[in-house]
């Protein structure tokens, strides 16, 4: 152990008479442990609800969607027409999709829904949206001795009254054009499964059936209006994107994850940012307290900081042992907030303390997910700070005059 550290960790053992300046301590320490907690938590708050609703995203999309830029009667030949993309660099799996707006009339009600034809072998490997069925099976949705099959989110299905096998009715508000007008459009349906996604939007709004059902519950052929495609590095996305339209040709776009939820994760951002700043305040606070602590220690010191320069100290030492008390102060602090924050993330993580109203926010509870980057980040962060507050009390330290204090002792 150095001099300096040895009277550093003597100075902050304050004797009785000295408890006021222990107390002080002691609050510049909770105050770092604070202020290392509170960011901790704020920012695997963040990181859960970001990476909860990419999770969710993507499981329910794939990472690029390939359409037409104008709205017309679909992609004809969509077979041969999916075989351009067979050999595109960093397309794991693609399937076809038929999307459409419906309406579905159960026992209790009718509402509106987003239909999705798919393939329900090319699925799968496409999205894990069909891996969250809680009733029924992915097998049920075709059987050839009962009515076409369809899958509704969970939410859905309880609004509607839908059950298990019960049968639905798909209308379709456009329907076919005849002699006297249009006339909407009906498929009976058979409930074949039930989706629990933990998404909102998703569970409330999604029903999925076969690509051959959703093209007659929308009065079409044998086409699609879309295709979905699953990359091995989901960041590749916008440059994927780019070779698939040269290849589809001009009356296509194609749009990745990124740009469709753009507006979703471009506010993450800056909440995240925006959070860091308030409660790196607290930070701040803290640092006046490990501040003031060092200033009355000083005050109270001056005679043993002048006997030690008359004993031979010089002036960098006494700097390093006020040095050395501050990154004391901040190195306690931050590892009682680090353990304490990453502590609160686990329990509010596993028994998911803290509800959301899914309908306003997507999710039902709020999510944690402490990295150690940040951890880290945040670490070294209050170690800088708790040391920048050492430099004016260690230097007015070096400042004493060893003569004028002892004149008179």
């Amino acid at each position: 152990m150095t001099f300096e550290l040895f009277v550093a960790g003597r100075y902050l053992k304050a004797k009785r008479k000295q408890r006021f300046i222990s107390v002080v301590t002691a609050i510049a320490v909770l105050g770092v442990a604070t202020g290392v907690m509170a960011l901790v938590v704020a920012m695997a708050i963040n990181n859960g609800v970001e990476q909860d609703l990419q999770r969710h995203l993507l499981g329910a999309t794939a990472h690029v969607n390939l359409l037409e830029k104008e709205r017309g009667f679909g992609i004809e030949d969509w077979r041969a027409f999916m075989e351009r993309f067979r050999d595109v660099d960093h397309v794991e799996a693609m399937a076809p999709a038929l999307y459409g707006e419906m309406m579905i009339s159960g026992p209790i009600r009718a509402r509106g829904c987003f239909l999705k034809g798919i393939d329900p072998e090319a699925e799968p490997a496409v999205g894990n949206l069909l891996t969250k069925i809680t009733e029924g099976s992915l097998d049920n949705l075709v059987r050839p001795d009962s009515q076409p099959g369809i899958i509704l989110g969970k939410r859905l299905a309880e609004a509607i009254g839908a059950r298990l096998n019960s049968v639905m009715t798909l209308v379709n508000p456009q329907g076919e054009l005849t002699p006297f007008g249009p006339v909407p459009g009906f498929k009976r349906v058979r409930v074949a499964a039930i989706f629990e996604s933990s998404f909102y939007e998703y569970d409330n709004y999604w029903a999925i059936a076969t690509i051959e059902t959703a093209q007659q519950s929308l009065s079409l052929g044998d086409v699609i209006n879309a295709v979905d495609f699953k990359l091995d590095d989901l960041n590749l996305a916008p440059s994927v994107s780019k070779e698939l339209e040269k290849i589809a040709g001009p009356q296509f776009a194609a749009t990745s994850w990124m740009e469709r939820n753009r507006e979703i994760f471009n506010a993450l951002k800056i909440e995240k940012l925006v959070t860091t700043v308030i409660i790196g305040l607290i930070m701040l606070v803290a640092a006046l307290n490990v501040l003031t602590s060092l200033v009355m220690m000083v005050m109270e010191k001056k005679k043993d900081i002048a006997i030690l320069m008359s004993m031979g100290a010089r002036r960098p030492q006494i700097r390093r042992i006020f040095a050395l008390q501050g990154l004391i102060i901040g190195s306690v602090g931050t590892a009682l907030g680090l353990f304490a924050g990453h502590f609160l993330c686990w329990l509010c993580a596993t028994y998911r303390l803290i509800p959301l109203e899914a309908q306003v926010y997507g999710l039902s509870y709020v999510p944690f997910a402490p990295r150690a980057w940040d951890g880290a980040a945040v670490a070294l962060a209050a170690l800088v700070i708790s040391y920048l507050t050492t430099i004016y009390p260690a230097a007015a330290a070096t400042r004493i005059l060893p003569l004028e204090v002892l004149r008179y002792e």
